[in-house]
């Protein structure tokens, strides 16, 4: 699951991954990967690359659509990019993030949300953030047949609560508390939970009290999994990064140098040359 999002099948044949190769790639000590995409190119290239999993994260709100934060993020929004990411990657394993406001209300709120992402956007599963009496919420989707993501730690559509984005689970009493909250979001029927911003040793705990894939992001190495932002892991975005960014590339410095390039040719009329013309 590490390295492939398209297990072949008994024809040979690439096949979509399931909520069941996820689970065995806890099982057989595989790591999982996963990226957020947010537009039809993006997702066919990770899909191409064979990463299992993609979060169309409501992070879109900051790193595409400008927002100061994910709360601004509309259902409609979130709904427009997930059909594209779907229609990118039909072998990737698509994973659509609620946004603040769309379930908070309770169980009925969610699940109208949720059908939503499943039918008109054709998204696997759905994201939810929070523990307490958002696992009545889970519970509720699942028995309804939703596949359902949990989200720990770091929650940003909380961030107002939260006081800013701040490493969470410090104290031994919220430590234990994220430990009990994962294992009740795993007996409310999730499929896997996101582990942010937290320290590595209750991302230990966190993994083996529960059955079920625990994706990390700021969690430490003991996670089944890892998930970073496109753009962050890409190198596009500026400013001061999250401690557990790692930049893979410099894209925004190419990209740059690239425009630079085509700005300097098509003022010296070197772009088009003949190669670049009809006759």
């Amino acid at each position: 699951m590490s390295t492939t999002a398209t297990p072949a099948g008994a024809s040979g044949h690439p096949r979509p991954v399931t909520v069941h190769d996820i689970q065995r790639a806890k099982e057989q000590g595989e790591k999982l990967v996963m990226l957020t995409a947010y537009d039809y190119l993006s997702a066919q290239i990770l899909d191409e690359a064979g990463i299992p999993l993609i979060l169309v994260g409501d992070s879109l709100g900051m790193v595409v659509l400008g927002y100061d934060s994910t709360v601004p993020v509309t259902v409609d929004e979130m709904l427009h990019h997930t059909r594209a990411v779907v229609r990118g990657a039909p072998n990737t394993f698509v994973v659509g993030d609620m946004p603040f406001g769309s379930y908070q209300e309770g169980p009925q709120q969610a699940l109208a949300t949720a059908t939503r992402f499943l039918k008109e956007a054709g998204a696997n599963a759905v994201k939810l953030e929070g523990g307490g009496r958002m696992i009545e919420v889970v519970a509720y989707l699942t028995a309804a047949g939703v596949p359902v993501m949990g989200h720990l730690g770091l929650t940003p559509q909380s961030v107002n609560t939260l006081g800013g984005y701040r490493v969470q689970g410090q104290s031994e009493a919220a430590a234990d508390k994220l430990v009990a909250d994962a294992v009740a979001i795993e007996e409310a029927g999730a499929f896997s939970i996101v582990l942010e911003a937290i320290p590595s040793e209750v991302g230990r705990r966190v993994t083996e009290a529960v059955g079920i894939p625990t994706i990390g992001i700021g969690a430490g190495p003991a996670t089944d999994g890892q998930v970073l932002v496109w753009h962050d892991m890409l190198g596009l975005t500026t400013g001061r990064l999250p401690r557990f960014v790692k930049p893979y590339a410099d894209l925004r410095g190419e990209i740059a140098s690239a425009v630079k390039t085509f700005q300097h040719e098509v003022a010296d009329g070197e772009y088009p040359s003949g190669e670049h013309t009809y006759g």
